[in-house]
């Protein structure tokens, strides 16, 4: 149920609509449509206004990422985990783009013909 939270706009509607209609369907009026109620205002609410405003889309996590950082942070550290987890990734994101663009911005300011900073697999001579 956790990983269809991640559908956008719809995820969360595919676990408390069942619930709402079954209540409906077993004569549990009042109760099936004030889920459905609860639904639509407040958990919808959350998972579509919420979320985005608290999660940002600045960050450029996917979804999954988040909830894993924070499924795995609240492992490792308790509680305190709801926030350290998605730090930490942010964080290792960080650092890998900008290794990556290093190695980029190294590699292009190579001169053509001069020896490469790294060596050569065995059995490649470029000298030739």
């Amino acid at each position: 149920m956790t990983f269809l939270s991640l559908l956008p706009a719809v995820g969360t509607a595919l676990i408390w609509l069942p619930a709402a209609l079954y209540l409906v369907a077993t004569g549990e009026n009042w109760q099936g449509l004030a889920l459905i109620a609860y639904g639509v205002l407040v958990i919808g609410l959350v998972d579509n206004v919420l979320r985005p405003l608290l999660v940002g889309k600045d960050t450029k996590m996917p979804d999954y990422l988040v909830l894993l950082s924070t499924l795995g942070g609240m492992a490792v550290f308790g509680f305190s985990g709801f926030v350290i987890g998605p730090i930490v990734a942010a964080m290792f994101i960080a650092v890998w783009d900008t290794v990556a663009a290093e190695r980029t911005r190294a590699e292009d300011a190579r001169v053509p013909g001069q020896w490469p900073a790294r060596p050569e697999p065995y059995g490649v001579d470029r000298r030739a």
